[in-house]
């Protein structure tokens, strides 16, 4: 039995992660948003949902494939991104792409990450890649950047919309982190914001849906929003042929007491019903039976942010896998206890909701 053996859920990597970090790094990944209601609040409303199973069904056969972006996956589960990985463990960035590329899951790159784009793109060649980017004030920035990822292969653009600024972090306000100095943020070589973690000079207040516009001139890759909240603003996704969102809090760092990502998430995609934008979620996901939840409600595919990086911290790619694995067999359990046998089957006669989430 290796050490990895020993944890057997999500909640174990993120216990081992608290005792290997240093202080400052572990309040960096842990902070949220003001006290921190909007972080609760994501990962309770996966307790309000309850499960439906049905009973004798053949479910002698399951399968967790998806089609994400009109591509196969190995399962519907991706990893959202997270700035900084070499905080968490040496390999950092290359570690979570590879593990993602062994699951068939999609690997979502942050621009602040501490291996260059192009590098991860090359560790992980078979990987689903996609970058995830601001539009900075620096256009021809925000410009390279996109170019680096089209030439570098990744698949798709997510582009950050719930930060024209940083949200109030007390714990960051009080711990002060900084990038240690062995390491940078190998996509801003250019700028003097690469020995930084903290990439608030380079935000842009006053992006707009003309940008998006903008956006789709100079790319075409298919570009997702990430940190969209509601129906409306999901229509105008719809009006402006984007091809993807990502209905998300930010991990609760971002702006405190809002909904829950899947509190939300029904009426955004019956919003989007019968369209060709696709819905993916994001936010207090730690168990197969949530992602069962989250695809349940109408999500293509559900994103976890947290728990990569308590399995990255705690074995490199072989402690992200070994999270992924556990997702994986979480998900297969609860499908075939619900007498489910594919994912596609998956809808919302299994599970039980608040009432007002459908209003």
């Amino acid at each position: 039995m290796t050490d990895l053996d020993k944890l057997v859920c999500v909640k174990d990597f993120e216990d081992r992660a608290a005792g290997l970090l240093e202080k400052r790094a572990l309040e960096y990944f842990k902070t949220v948003a003001g006290h921190g209601n909007s972080f609760r609040a994501a990962k309770d409303a996966y307790l309000r949902v309850k499960l439906k199973p049905r009973v004798l069904r053949n479910v002698s056969k399951c399968s967790v494939a998806a089609t994400v972006l009109s591509r196969s996956c190995g399962l519907p589960i991706g990893i959202s991104p997270w700035a900084v990985q070499k905080v968490a463990h040496p390999e950092g960035e290359v570690g979570s792409a590879r593990a993602a590329e062994a699951a068939g899951a999609v690997y979502v790159l942050s621009t602040m990450s501490t291996v260059a784009l192009e590098e991860v793109a090359a560790a992980a060649p078979r990987g689903r890649n996609w970058l995830q980017t601001h539009i900075y004030k620096d256009r021809k920035l925000t410009e390279r950047l996109v170019k680096r990822a089209e030439k570098a292969g990744f698949e798709a653009i997510v582009i950050t919309v719930d930060a024209p600024v940083i949200g109030i972090r007390y714990d960051d306000a009080r711990s002060q982190f900084t990038l240690p100095p062995h390491l940078e943020l190998a996509n801003f070589k250019e700028t003097n914001q690469s020995s930084s973690s903290n990439n608030q000079p380079l935000l842009d207040r006053s992006v707009s849906w003309k940008d998006i516009k903008w956006l789709k001139t100079i790319t075409a890759l298919p570009i997702v929003l990430k940190g969209i909240l509601g129906a409306e603003d999901a229509e105008l996704a719809l009006l402006h042929s984007i091809d993807g969102i990502i209905v998300s809090s930010h991990g609760g760092r971002q702006l405190d007491t809002v909904p829950a990502p899947l509190e939300v998430l029904a009426e955004i995609v019956d919003k989007l019903k019968g369209s060709s934008c696709e819905v993916y979620v994001d936010g207090g996901i730690s168990t197969g039976s949530d992602v069962f939840k989250a695809l349940a409600i109408g999500a293509k595919m559900a994103l976890i942010g947290r728990p990569a990086v308590w399995g990255l911290t705690c074995g490199g790619q072989q402690g992200v896998q070994k999270v992924l694995d556990i997702l994986r067999n979480e998900l297969e359990t609860t499908m075939m206890l619900s007498g489910v046998s594919d994912v596609s089957e998956i809808n919302r006669n299994y599970v039980r909701t608040p009432s007002n989430w459908f209003e």
